[in-house]
């Protein structure tokens, strides 16, 4: 079998339970993610799969390089902001190996449809991240119509220069990725796309949104936080299943759905209309529901149809397994944190152990995951669940086994011994709190 193509397909502050797939509820207009369902029924469903950040920027550090993100300054920020325009120091290094830059080297065509969200040229950019074509916003969020960024500045970008074009956000994202496969797909390399969308990121806005002039609003504050509902969500999270459905429908006329690994996740947990049901809180948490997202993993030549596992995995896993599968080496100055998956992706019955481990400057919090444990600590408070027993994380054990607690308290800041601390200018963006909205 020849090298496979990748497709890894990221969405924006999706929640667990959005999906059809797993457990969300149909929407008012029908079934909200049917595409990505599809490929979860053809494919490998993680029911235990984490993201390496409740939060943006950092889980996306942590993709590009298969490292702890932690090992990286741009990534303490929580996340970068559209402020940190033209900073120097806060973005992903040049020099540093990425995913694209180590599968280039061993013959991939690589290209960037969506986010980037790790700095700002002229410091930092996909082209100088291993990346040949990029398009998309290099911020956080951006208005779906407009293309600007919470400071107003406009933030569409083809390569390195701004680029103006007409259209709702998420569709020129998958047109984009859609083009991207028709040109690459039978050709004499192998190739690696990057499909990062916003979607359903605020502002809430659909794709009809622009005849309701709801664009002008919230273009002077795209935090959005006197509009949207639950239905408007859904839809934002539909119409970027239709895009992923026209690249599935792409690979499969060119040929090439059979031989190329198409993985789908969200960056972090869900925000202010997401569903994370049974888990409790949300992007910036970690709590279940901040850090537990969707893994999807689809390649007929290799994944059988219809398969669900239980075994744990962070971002940079993938980004390992994919390096991996495509025959790159990675760069021994840079050693790899992420694990290889493959062995789970060609047998059911594989499993293996995945000690995780998160830390967060926002309300001190940090977490390890160990088997069916987890330890956790949120503003100074120190707890204990079993995970398999108690997704929810309200039966806090530590009372009752201090021994496990002290142990996964140990193990956890053996861990972070081997992380740079947390520098102290290091900043933490909100950007809403309880005199906007209630509080989980």
């Amino acid at each position: 079998m020849s090298r496979p193509n990748f497709i890894f397909i990221v969405a924006d502050d999706l929640g667990h339970a959005d999906l059809g797939c797993y457990g969300g509820r149909p929407a008012k207009f029908g079934a909200v993610s049917p595409n990505i369902d599809a490929l979860a029924a053809g494919g490998l469903r993680f029911t235990q799969g984490y993201a390496n950040s409740p939060v943006c920027s950092p889980t996306r550090f942590a993709l590009m390089t298969a490292r702890w993100q932690y090992r990286l300054r741009g990534a303490a920020e929580e996340p970068i902001a559209s402020r940190h325009r033209g900073n120097p120091h806060l973005g992903l290094p040049p020099a540093h190996p990425t995913l694209p830059s180590l599968l280039r080297a061993a013959g991939y065509r690589t290209a960037l449809a969506g986010k980037w969200h790790l700095g700002y040229p002229p410091h930092f950019g996909p082209l100088q991240s291993g990346y040949e074509e990029s398009f998309g916003p290099m911020s956080g969020g951006v208005d779906y119509f407009t293309h600007c960024a919470s400071n107003q500045a406009h933030d569409l970008w083809e390569g390195e220069e701004e680029r103006a074009q007409d259209g709702y956000l998420t569709d020129l994202i998958s047109q984009r990725a859609v083009d991207i496969v028709r040109r690459r797909a039978g050709g004499p390399e192998p190739f690696f796309l990057s499909v990062h969308y916003t979607a359903p990121h605020w502002p809430w806005e659909t794709r009809e949104d622009r005849e309701l002039a709801l664009s002008p609003e919230v273009s002077r504050n795209i935090f959005h936080l006197s509009g949207g509902n639950i239905e408007t969500y859904r839809r934002m999270i539909h119409h970027m299943d239709e895009g992923i459905g026209q690249i599935v429908q792409a690979l499969r006329e060119t040929g090439a759905l059979d031989n190329t690994l198409v993985v789908f996740t969200s960056d972090n947990g869900g925000e202010r209309f997401s569903d994370n049901w049974p888990l409790v809180g949300g992007k910036m948490d970690l709590t279940e529901g901040g850090i537990r997202v969707p893994w999807v993993a689809h390649w007929p030549a290799v994944i059988e149809p219809g398969r669900v596992t239980g075994q744990h995995c962070l971002t940079m896993d993938w980004s390992a397994t994919m390096l991996a599968a495509g025959g790159a080496k990675p760069d021994q100055a840079y050693p790899l944190d992420g694990v290889n998956l493959m062995p789970v992706l060609r047998d059911e019955a594989a499993r293996f152990a995945r000690p995780m481990y998160w830390r967060m400057n926002h309300r001190g919090q940090r977490a390890c995951r160990e088997g069916r444990w987890k330890y956790l600590r949120v503003d100074g408070h120190d707890y204990l669940f079993d995970i398999d027993a108690d997704e929810r994380e309200r039966a806090n054990r530590a009372p009752l086994e201090p021994e496990r607690l002290a142990a996964m308290r140990a193990a956890y800041e053996a861990w972070e011994a081997t992380m740079p601390p947390i520098p102290a200018d290091a900043t933490v963006s909100l950007g809403y709190g309880a005199k906007d909205m209630p509080q989980r």
